[in-house]
């Protein structure tokens, strides 16, 4: 078998493959032949700027999601048996109940990750593919859209009828909309192009404000809810986008930090939180519960990602330059053979 292997900072530079014995599961594991793998900006952060909040240990697979089939079993595996399709859990640890650090191992960087052509992992880290979706899409959700899930459904739990504010097109921001219209929600989506705003209305969204035209798009944002403000912000942005968030968000509202995708004007104005009163709340992607309670949700509406190219194994560097470089709209994923 053949896996990806980098370094923490070295970039596409240290990113070699290397071939191995095909491992044998042990007792408790499973052995997975991966199908597809998709990226994420944790990946950019890791083999890019070398930065990371969790450990990330030398040598390391890449890539944190991945989907494929069990191949074999090891003693005492009860959840999954050979020729089920599973997608792997980033924290195999964390079962359910709140974030801990003793939960804080994680796929792609403490843990191998995904981006190998077979893979053990304990049975407790495996999640169940809805029968609708392909190897491919379902390689999309295991961060992305566990966080976006997470995020709308945890601490102050969306309700139908709420208002949420996504910010940009990124994986995590698409899925936020996608999953938000699941629950009922009216979403308002921030973006940079009347192409995108296009395509994101295409997705459900209700309203679009280009930030490029509208840089005061806070002021927007309370237009479009009669001075009142959204129920639920998803803030990827980091930063820049903070404040604005801030100003975005109702009495009683709830912002969740999921990403900082800048990090120049680190000032906010302390106005901008003395004169609310919100919740602004981390989140380190989910649990295997919530992974599994989105699940049902997309089966439940056969809901698609929004995929916007697919490389083979053997094109691993080009994918992880397009995802780096390029305006995408929708998930980079890596088919595997």
């Amino acid at each position: 078998m053949r896996s990806y292997h980098g370094n923490l900072g070295e970039g596409l530079a240290g990113l070699s493959i290397k071939e191995h014995d095909i491992p044998v599961p042990g007792p408790g594991e499973v052995l997975i032949r991966v199908r597809a793998c998709s990226l994420n900006y944790r990946e950019i952060s890791i083999l890019f700027h070398g930065r990371y909040p969790l450990p990330v240990r030398p040598d390391f697979i890449p890539v944190s999601d991945g989907a494929g089939e069990i191949v074999e079993v090891g003693e005492g595996v009860t959840r999954v048996k050979p020729g089920e399709r599973v997608m792997a859990s980033i924290f195999p640890q964390w079962i359910d109940g709140p974030f801990s650090w003793e939960y804080s191992a994680q796929l792609g960087g403490s843990l191998d990750g995904m981006l190998t052509e077979y893979a053990v992992l304990s049975q407790e880290a495996v999640v169940h593919i809805p029968d609708h979706l392909s190897f491919e899409e379902a390689a999309t959700l295991p961060c992305a859209a566990v966080t976006a899930w997470n995020a709308l459904t945890s601490g102050q739990s969306l309700q139908a009828g709420h208002t949420v504010l996504t910010l940009g097109s990124g994986g995590v921001s698409l899925f936020a909309l996608q999953l938000a219209k699941l629950c009922g929600a009216r979403v308002i989506a921030t973006t940079s192009s009347d192409e995108k705003a296009d395509r994101l209305k295409a997705l459900g969204a209700d309203e679009v404000i280009n930030y490029t035209t509208v840089p005061d798009w806070h002021i927007a944002v309370r237009e479009l809810t009669g001075g009142r403000g959204v129920d639920r912000v998803v803030e990827v942005g980091g930063t820049s986008t903070l404040e604005k968030s801030i100003k975005s968000i109702a009495f009683e509202g709830q912002i969740s930090q999921v990403g900082w995708l800048t990090q120049e004007g680190a000032t906010i104005d302390l106005s901008a939180i003395a004169y609310n009163v919100f919740t602004l709340r981390g989140i380190a992607v989910g649990s295997r519960a919530q992974f599994n309670a989105m699940n049902r949700a997309i089966a439940a509406h056969r809901m698609k990602p929004v995929i916007d190219r697919v490389f083979s194994f053997d094109e691993a560097k080009e994918a992880f330059g397009y995802y780096k470089d390029a305006s995408k709209f929708g998930k980079v994923l890596i088919r595997h053979p």
